[in-house]
């Protein structure tokens, strides 16, 4: 096998070639830079503005995902204050269910066993009044008879508490 070579390039044809790759790459450059000077300030206004739409999009959203959670927030708040009467109430009625228990056994009337007894000493009460009214009154003879008096307690002596009276000498 009979190998060619190919010939080298010449070196002035291809500095020739980077030189105008260069020259392109510059003139490509400049354009743009003129072309982002003349467009530069409309870019730019055109990007805040789009940046403010899509932040009052966001904003928007933001608001309405807070307004859902505040609701639901709320709702779970109800929801655990609810329950939490409840077992309260069933705590109450526990306490008093026992309390009552225990007066029973101690043998303290129910305030219901009270208000009968009131009711019952009122209605004869009435009734005593109403007899007493409806008997006849007589000379000397008292309608009813005078509340008893209380007597006043006997005072004792103060005096030392030994077991011997001081007069027996």
């Amino acid at each position: 096998m009979v190998t060619r070579k190919t010939p080298p390039p010449d070196a002035a044809d291809t500095a020739h070639h980077i030189r105008d790759s260069a020259q392109q790459i510059w003139l490509a450059g400049l354009g743009a830079f003129a072309k982002a000077q003349a467009e530069g300030s409309k870019a730019f206004e055109s990007l805040v503005n789009e940046g403010l739409s899509m932040q009052r999009k966001t904003h928007a959203l933001a608001e309405e995902r807070m307004a859902e959670a505040t609701q639901r927030a709320n709702a779970l708040a109800g929801e655990f204050s609810h329950r939490a009467a409840g077992q309260w109430d069933k705590l109450e009625n526990l306490f008093e269910d026992r309390v009552a228990k225990a007066l029973r056994k101690l043998g303290v009337p129910a305030a219901r066993d009270i208000d009968a007894l009131a009711e019952r000493i009122e209605a004869l009460s009435q009734q005593v009044e109403r007899l007493a009214q409806a008997q006849p009154s007589t000379p000397g003879t008292p309608r009813s008879p005078a509340p008893a008096r209380k007597r006043p307690a006997a005072r004792k002596a103060a005096g030392p508490k030994t077991g011997a009276d001081p007069d027996a000498n």
